[in-house]
């Protein structure tokens, strides 16, 4: 197979870094141009990125000799990953589209608005069919798709079977996020050592909306947002990666613990795909009453899984347990990748 090139806005930033590390020796994509601020155009890799570079892994050697040029819809490839801060995605990821390429955005700029997919492949993908309307409305050669918030996919990916054979009506979520999630610094230590910050800044606006869209259904060229009602309470803590969540739900049908942990188990909608970024099994259940916890469960799937475990009845609601997903592989870069080569399988990307 002929690799498809690709491109990598915003690739010094941490998101930036995860989707270079994600993309060594993919089999599909071949990351041929990098692109960054003004101040690292102009100098190879390895130079733009010196004492920046965060991830336990190492640049890889042909990466780090790529010359990085400014974000302008110049690049030699076909597909651009943006791993752009939301101060200047907007206007970037738009000349690229307008361009012809397809961007494939982490950003959360266009998440909510009404002709971008807000994708997650194992769950609506059929929201994809909204690119076309996307590109005739605005006249656009290409056209942009976007993932969910760090916090949102896990928490969806986990409810999406149950949504899809029982219906939710409530859900209540409160989140312990990863300083990853925070970016580069992140939280000063001062504030972060010896203590929960109650805080993030947005994060409970997008998990109280975003969920409404990605379950919600593509009609006549319009999303219908799915009937949910939701409240988040979003707090950093001091774990470098993962976001565990304590989720509480309501279900218009009452299913017995056994139909709603075999819900979880039988969900599998990619399978026979043979997409390399995905999950042999996108949620994994973990039965132990401790678990999962961060430091051990992150990682399962290559990090592109969630894990599900402490399922018992909710006194107030239906059911309640916990969720944690790999904010910066599920939750950002690796989920902007699942994306694309899903688009790639339905023709969009090639």
């Amino acid at each position: 197979m002929k690799k498809v090139k690709v491109g990598i806005l915003g690739a010094t930033g941490m998101v930036g870094q995860r989707f270079i590390e994600l993309l060594e020796n993919h089999p599909w994509f071949e990351v041929s141009a990098l692109a960054a601020s003004e101040r690292s155009a102009g100098k190879c890799y390895r130079e733009a990125i010196a004492g920046r570079w965060k991830l336990e892994s190492s640049i890889p050697s042909a990466i780090g000799a790529l010359e990085v040029t400014e974000c302008v819809p110049e690049l030699d490839c076909t597909l651009v990953f943006s791993a752009l801060d939301a101060s200047i995605a907007e206007p970037v990821e738009q000349a690229f589209a307008k361009a012809g390429y397809v961007v494939s955005s982490n950003s959360r700029n266009h998440r909510m608005e009404k002709d971008v997919p807000l994708l997650i492949p194992e769950v609506n993908g059929d929201h994809l069919a909204i690119v076309t309307e996307q590109k005739k409305r605005r006249q656009w050669k290409g056209f942009i798709v976007t993932n969910p918030n760090c916090s949102t996919i896990g928490l969806v990916l986990a409810l999406a079977p149950l949504h899809k054979k029982f219906t939710l009506k409530k859900i209540m979520v409160t989140t312990f996020q990863a300083l990853s999630g925070a970016g580069y610094p992140g939280v000063a230590s001062m504030d972060i050592i010896d203590n929960v910050i109650p805080y993030i800044g947005g994060e409970e606006m997008k998990m109280e909306t975003e969920p409404q869209k990605i379950l919600g259904r593509l009609k006549n060229n319009q999303f219908v947002m799915a009937d949910i009602a939701i409240s988040a309470s979003c707090n950093r803590v001091g774990v470098s990666n993962g976001h565990l969540e304590s989720v509480s739900i309501e279900l218009e049908k009452k299913p017995s613990l056994d139909e709603l942990m075999d819900a979880l188990r039988e969900f599998n909608p990619l399978a026979g795909l043979n997409l390399p970024s995905a999950p042999s099994q996108p949620i994994v259940l973990r039965e132990e009453n401790d678990r999962p916890q961060p430091r051990y469960d992150r990682n399962e799937g290559n990090g592109m899984a969630c894990v599900a475990g402490r399922i018992r009845e909710c006194p107030i609601l239906d059911w309640k347990m916990s969720v944690l997903s790999h904010n910066t592989i599920r939750g950002a870069a690796g989920a902007a990748i699942l994306n694309a080569e899903y688009m790639k399988v339905k023709g969009l990307v090639g």
